[in-house]
C-alpha cells in the first residue's frame, strides 16, 4: 500500500533577489492519503490549496519552513522535482504550461522513459498512446502538435489526464482539474481519473472550488482548507454542506 503522509507542513513564498520579503502560506498541514483513496480539498480563494500542491511537487517558488512530507516512508522534501516524479508523484496543474517546439508525442515518450527508467518499445508505446487518447476522446493529431500550444482549456486538461494514464503514478495531485471545463469535457476527464484510481489503485488529492466534479469523482474524504491548514474533515457529505452554506463558519477565529 502506498501512503503519502504530510505532517505539520509549513511553507512560504521564497525570498528572491528582487525581494527579501516572505509570506507564510502553509501553516501546519496534516494529511494522509493512501492508495485507492480520493481526498478532496475545498476552500476559499487564497487559502493555500494550490500552494500545497506545488510544495508537494517541489516548485522552487516556495520554501518549506517546517514539517515533513513522505511517500512510503521516503523523504519527499529532500528530493529534486524529477526524483519526486520518478518516486511516483504526479501534479496536474490548474494552468498547464505551453512548450513551443516540443511535440506532444516526444514529450510523453520522454516523460515515460524518465519515470519508467527505460524507453518504452515503440510499437507497444504507439498502441498504448492511441488507446489512452481514444479513452479521452482526444484527437490523435494532437500528438504532432507542440505541448499545449493552441490547445483549448478542455484539451489541456485532457492532456494532463493523458499523462496520468500513461505515467501511472502512485499519488496524483490534481489542482482544479475541473477549471474551465464544459459538461462533456468534465465527464471525460473525470472518467479518466476514475480509471486511474480503479486500474492503478492510485491515490488522489483533488483540489477544487466546486462540487460539480465530485458528482463524477466520488471522494472518500473531504477537507476544508482555510488559512493554510486543514480546518475540518469529513465524508462526501461535507462537500454538500460547503455548497449549501459556504466557508463562513470556518473563517471565524475559533476555526481559522
Amino acid at each position: 500500500m502506498t501512503i503519502l503522509e504530510i505532517k505539520g507542513l509549513t511553507a512560504r513564498v521564497a525570498a528572491t533577489a528582487d525581494s527579501a520579503e516572505t509570506v507564510d502560506i502553509l501553516k501546519g498541514v496534516d494529511l494522509t492519503i493512501e492508495s485507492g483513496q480520493t481526498h478532496a480539498i475545498m476552500g476559499p480563494n487564497g487559502s493555500g490549496k494550490s500552494t500545497l500542491a506545488y510544495v508537494i511537487a517541489g516548485h522552487p517558488k516556495y520554501e518549506v519552513t517546517g514539517g515533513t512530507v513522505t511517500l512510503d516512508g521516503e523523504d519527499v522534501l529532500s528530493m529534486e522535482v524529477d526524483e519526486r516524479a520518478r518516486a511516483g508523484l504526479f501534479l496536474a496543474m490548474q494552468y498547464p504550461t505551453e512548450i513551443p517546439g516540443v511535440s506532444t508525442a516526444n514529450f510523453l515518450r520522454t516523460a515515460a522513459t524518465a519515470v519508467r527508467g527505460e524507453a518504452p518499445k515503440l510499437r507497444h508505446w504507439v498502441k498504448e498512446v492511441k488507446e489512452a487518447m481514444s479513452d479521452l476522446d482526444f484527437d490523435p493529431a494532437f500528438s504532432e502538435r507542440s505541448v499545449n500550444e493552441g490547445f483549448s482549456g478542455g484539451e489541456k486538461k485532457r492532456h494532463e489526464i493523458l499523462q496520468l494514464d500513461l505515467l501511472k503514478p502512485k499519488i496524483a495531485v490534481l489542482d482544479e482539474t475541473d477549471s474551465g471545463l464544459d459538461v462533456d469535457a468534465l465527464r471525460v476527464v473525470s472518467d479518466g481519473v476514475n480509471r486511474y484510481r480503479s486500474e492503478e489503485n492510485g491515490g488522489i488529492l483533488l483540489i477544487t472550488h466546486y462540487t460539480r466534479i465530485l458528482r463524477y469523482i466520488s471522494p472518500d474524504r473531504v477537507h476544508v482548507f482555510v488559512d493554510g491548514r486543514v480546518a475540518a474533515s469529513g465524508g462526501a457529505e461535507l462537500a454538500d454542506e460547503l455548497e449549501a452554506e459556504g466557508y463562513e463558519k470556518y473563517l471565524t477565529p475559533a476555526n481559522a
